[in-house]
Parts: C-alpha cells; sequence; structure tokens
C-alpha cells in the first residue's frame, strides 16, 4: 500500500513561505528593472541561483551533475522554465504591474495540463481538467478583452500576452522537467543545472544586446532585490518546492498556484502603489474557479467533507 502524502504543521509554514518567495519575485522584480534591463536582470538572477544551489550541493556532498547531453537538457530546462518565462515577465513589468503579471502566471498549472494531454500518453484531459481550463481561458479574455474594449495601450496588451506566453512555457517545463525523475537525478541537481545552464547561454546574449559594462551604477535597491531574486526566490524557492513535493506530494504543492498572486498582489499594493482595475479582480477569481476544478478537493470536500489535505495524482505543478 502506497505511503499517504499529507501536510503537517511544518510543510504548510514552508508552503506560505514559498508562496510568499513566489509572490515577492514579481515585486522585487519590479523594484529591479528600475536601474536593469530585463535581459540583464534575468542573468543576473540565475547566475545568483547557481552559485547559491552550487554551495548547497557542496554541503550535502552531492557531485554536480556531468555528461554533455545530460547538460543539453539541462539548457533546455533552463530555456522553458528560467530563460523564456523570466524574460517575457521582466519585460512585461516594464509596462504593467507586478500584482497583474502574477495573476497571468496562475495560468501556468492550467497550460501545464493542456501540454501534458498533448505529450504525454498518461495524463489525459479528465472532466475536472476541462472545466478548470475553460475557466481559465474566460478569466484570461475576460481581463484582455475589457482592456482592449476600454482603449488600453497596445503595449500593456502585448505585455499581458507576453506573461500569458511565459506561463504557458512553464507548461511545457512542467512537462519536459518529468524525464529527470525518470533518470533519477536529485531535484536539487536538476534545478542548479538548469539555472546554470541558463546563466551560461544568457551570458552572450547580454553582452551583445545590453552591453552591462555601459550600464550605469544600479541602486542599492537594485541590488539587494536582484539578491532576493536570486536567493530567496530561486535558490531558497527550489529547496523548499522540493522539500513540500516530497513530504506532501504534488497536488498539496499545487496550492502555492492559488497564493503566489496573493503575496505579490499585497506586496505590489502596499510597497508600489499599484491597484488592480476591476476586470482584473474578476477575471482573476474566474481563473482561481479554474485552478479549484482541476484541483478538486474543495468540491470533494463540500461534497462529503473528507479532508483536503490529502494528495493524490495532478499535473497541477508549476514554478517561478
Amino acid at each position: 500500500m502506497a505511503k499517504q502524502l499529507t501536510m503537517g504543521k511544518s510543510e504548510w509554514s514552508m508552503l506560505v513561505l514559498l508562496s510568499l518567495l513566489w509572490g515577492s519575485s514579481f515585486f522585487f522584480a519590479k523594484i529591479a528593472l528600475v536601474d536593469i534591463p530585463p535581459l540583464t536582470l534575468v542573468f543576473l538572477r540565475v547566475l545568483t541561483a547557481s552559485a547559491a544551489l552550487a554551495l548547497i550541493l557542496q554541503m550535502q556532498s552531492t557531485k554536480l551533475p556531468r555528461g554533455c547531453n545530460l547538460w543539453l537538457m539541462f539548457i533546455c530546462m533552463g530555456i522553458l522554465n528560467n530563460l523564456i518565462p523570466f524574460s517575457l515577465f521582466y519585460w512585461g513589468q516594464t509596462q504593467i504591474g507586478a500584482g497583474l503579471a502574477s495573476i497571468f502566471n496562475a495560468m501556468a498549472p492550467l497550460f501545464t495540463i493542456l501540454v501534458a494531454h498533448a505529450l504525454t500518453s498518461d495524463e489525459h484531459l479528465s472532466t475536472n481538467k476541462i472545466i478548470g481550463t475553460i475557466f481559465g481561458t474566460v478569466g484570461v479574455v475576460w481581463m484582455i478583452g475589457i482592456d482592449i474594449r476600454t482603449g488600453t495601450s497596445f503595449w500593456i496588451v502585448l505585455a499581458m500576452l507576453g506573461c500569458l506566453g511565459a506561463a504557458l512555457s512553464y507548461g511545457f517545463a512542467s512537462v519536459y522537467g518529468r524525464r529527470f525523475s525518470a533518470m533519477g537525478i536529485s531535484p536539487i541537481s536538476v534545478a542548479f543545472g538548469q539555472v546554470t545552464g541558463s546563466a551560461l547561454l544568457y551570458l552572450p546574449v547580454i553582452l551583445m544586446f545590453d552591453s552591462p559594462w555601459e550600464l550605469p551604477l544600479p541602486s542599492g535597491q537594485s541590488i539587494a532585490a536582484i539578491a532576493a531574486l536570486g536567493l530567496l526566490s530561486t535558490a531558497l524557492g527550489y529547496v523548499l518546492f522540493f522539500h513540500i513535493l516530497a513530504r506532501g506530494g504534488a497536488t498539496n504543492i499545487s496550492l502555492v498556484a492559488f497564493l503566489i498572486p496573493i503575496s505579490a498582489i499585497l506586496l505590489s499594493s502596499i510597497f508600489l502603489g499599484e491597484t488592480l482595475a476591476s476586470n482584473h479582480v474578476i477575471g482573476m477569481v474566474i481563473i482561481f474557479a479554474g485552478l479549484c476544478a482541476v484541483d478538486g478537493r474543495l468540491w470533494r470536500y463540500l461534497k462529503n467533507g473528507r479532508g483536503i489535505l490529502t494528495s493524490s495524482k495532478s499535473s497541477f505543478e508549476g514554478g517561478n
């Protein structure tokens, strides 16, 4: 009989902390983008995280991954899970607020469902997943459609579509990342490999397009934001994610998708003075309804009073 995965007080505390770390990444990015171009910010984030995760691996006496084929896979994973989404989110946040960007991030689990259905043989669409993706689509269409009708600028609409593309990239990354587990590679090694591969791949990009040696020295706030993105939102975030995944299972860790926008919106509202338009709030509620439909535990709990902390198989994963 398989061991039942449950969430204790420590796991719930770590889940809340993880949502704060990943939700605050939108807040920290907004601060850093004042002084640093989006592409350079992506590079600095993954470089900082790579150094921190290398230190963690050394402390655990874990050998660093080797092999050309494996590192090519890490680079592919880094492109899907770091370079594309970080770049799109950071560019998007030059046009829209951190809170709004985080709402589009909540679409990642729903995109994962569609990608998994199309590209895998064991994760097909169920009734709950179909309902969830319909709700998510309606939420996005509501937000963007109302903005277009009210004459929102082209660049803001394009930024929202860019953030939506970032969430789609996370969906592909979740499916692609399944192969590392099958190969028996530790999650922390995968995390290190993907951010290191991302940093190596992005170095010539920023040298070509951003000419970082010509950029003015960033402020202390921006430097602190970069450190927070790399050390807290990325390195520590991955450590917490994999710990909760091992203890509570994939379904329980998926609850972070509900919490990320909340922490991002609160931080951007309190410290940056950002506010959401009414159509964005309504869209977020509709997307959350879709996430609830996919997750299923709330409906089961309301129906028969069973606990909602028991894990079940799900493709409802994502990261930031």
